[in-house]
Parts: C-alpha cells; sequence; structure tokens
C-alpha cells in the first residue's frame, strides 16, 4: 500500500537548535530512496507503507545515536485506494485551480 505522511521529529534536551537531526533524517530518507520534499516545519515522504514506516524508525535511531535522549514526533498520513496520486498531483491540483 502506497501512504503519504507529513512528519516533524523534534528531537529534546539537544538545545535550541536541531538542524543537525534534521540532516540526519533527510540523510536518512535519501538514503531510503523515498520520495519526500522538506519544508519549515517537517517533511513530507510518500512511498510503499512498509518502507516509510522503516525510515521513520530509522530516522528515530539515528537521532538517538546522534545524542537525543528523547523525541516526540508528530505525523499525519493518508492512504487511497481509488487510484495513484503523488505529492506533486496534490500540489498541482491546487494550483490548477488558483490559476482558473
Amino acid at each position: 500500500m502506497k501512504v503519504m505522511i507529513d512528519i516533524c521529529i523534534v528531537p529534546l534536551g539537544v538545545g535550541v537548535s536541531v538542524s543537525e537531526y534534521v540532516a540526519a533524517c533527510q540523510r536518512v530518507l535519501q538514503d531510503a530512496k523515498l520520495d519526500h520534499q522538506m519544508h519549515a516545519y517537517g517533511t513530507n515522504v510518500e512511498g510503499d507503507w512498509d518502507e516509510v514506516m522503516a525510515a521513520v524508525k530509522r530516522c528515530h535511531e539515528v537521532v538517538h545515536e546522534l545524542g537525543a535522549p528523547r523525541i516526540t514526533t508528530s505525523m499525519r498520513l493518508g492512504t487511497r485506494n481509488d487510484r495513484e496520486q503523488s505529492m506533486d498531483d496534490k500540489i498541482q491540483s491546487v494550483r490548477n485551480k488558483l490559476d482558473s
């Protein structure tokens, strides 16, 4: 099953800047060869359910390995079985309506 998620992984107990941890998670997604788009407060990811969830787990492992004693994660996810749809398809649909 395909899934799209919006995820925000926040390490706790590591100070104010978290860019090092964000970069580490971005590397996990790149290594997993998952389509993803970072935005100001998280990352959108799409792919096979098991592969996406394995990458989320790996992000947690990597952030802990970097020294974060705690992590809080917010995640929204969606699936559909009536047709294939990508993140770009969803964005383009809205852009088309804005252009009308």
